[in-house]
């Protein structure tokens, strides 16, 4: 799947000039309905689907984006659209930052595997400030389309490979966490586990001998276990140092890669 096949000229609006969340949802359940993929479900089905997924949390996450989204029984393929909002519209942003730009998700409610890697592929790809600026200022809704599709150029499939590394990403911070995952959760042929971690000196610290070396160092972290293609590992690596530098030259994250001699089986997100 590409985003070029998901991605509804129907359902593409510049300009919109909604000044709520509530008014926004609305309008975007109507230019989703635009799509023949919705006919089976209501315009309102759509709509109570969106609004009962921001009851779990906003779907803004900062920089004027949100990427309304949910999954749908009666929905037979992905239908993906685009609104701007010249003047921006509240959306409960962690930023606290009005939202210009918002790309919606309306899914099948069985791939739930290919709705995680179109979020995180449509995330990855607005994370440039140069291209979301450019597509803000869109004129026209063909406008808007081109530029979205050429930084977003992108498959989704999920094509199991014959030859693989196993990667581990160990992490200390939270947020250098999410954002690790998120970002390696949109690459293709990539199967993703989580662990947690305790640190060996949290055990020595308990013996008297070692007291001394308690101190207040995080004693947790996290693992994060990729099985990839081996052409993928450095684009794996690239991501992650796309968020914390030289990993020769930071700290709180480490990286191991290691080539597997037999990888057979797959594993749901």
């Amino acid at each position: 799947m590409k985003l070029t096949d998901v991605l509804r000229s129907e359902c593409i609006r510049v300009g919109s000039m909604v000044d709520d969340k509530a008014m926004a949802l609305c309008e975007i359940a109507a230019l989703a309905k635009k799509s023949r993929l919705l006919n089976a479900v209501s315009e309102e089905a759509v709509l109570e689907a969106l609004q009962e997924r921001e009851t779990l949390g906003t779907t803004a996450f900062g920089h004027g984006i949100a990427i309304p989204h949910c999954r749908m029984r009666g929905v037979r393929d992905f239908v993906v659209g685009l609104m701007t909002v010249p003047n921006g519209v509240e959306f409960e942003s962690e930023d606290g930052k009005k939202v210009h730009l918002i790309v919606f998700i309306i899914a099948p409610l069985q791939q739930s595997n290919q709705h995680i890697r179109l979020l995180s592929v449509i995330s990855q790809a607005l994370q440039d400030a140069a291209v979301v600026k450019r597509m803000i200022k869109a004129k026209t809704d063909d406008e808007l389309k081109t530029v979205f599709l050429r930084a977003a150029a992108m498959d989704v499939s999920e094509q199991i490979p014959a030859m693989r590394n196993q990667i581990h990403v160990f992490v200390q911070d939270d947020k250098v966490f999410r954002d690790i995952l998120a970002a390696l959760s949109g690459l293709d042929n990539v199967l993703l586990s989580i662990v947690e971690g305790t640190r060996s000196r949290s055990y020595l610290s308990q013996s008297p001998l070692y007291a001394d070396f308690s101190g207040s160092d995080k004693a947790v972290c996290k693992i994060i276990v990729a099985i990839v293609e081996r052409t993928l590992s450095n684009e794996v690596i690239r991501r992650i140092e796309g968020i914390t530098g030289s990993l020769f030259e930071c700290t709180g994250v480490m990286v191991t890669v290691q080539e597997l001699t037999y990888s057979a089986g797959s594993l749901e997100v």
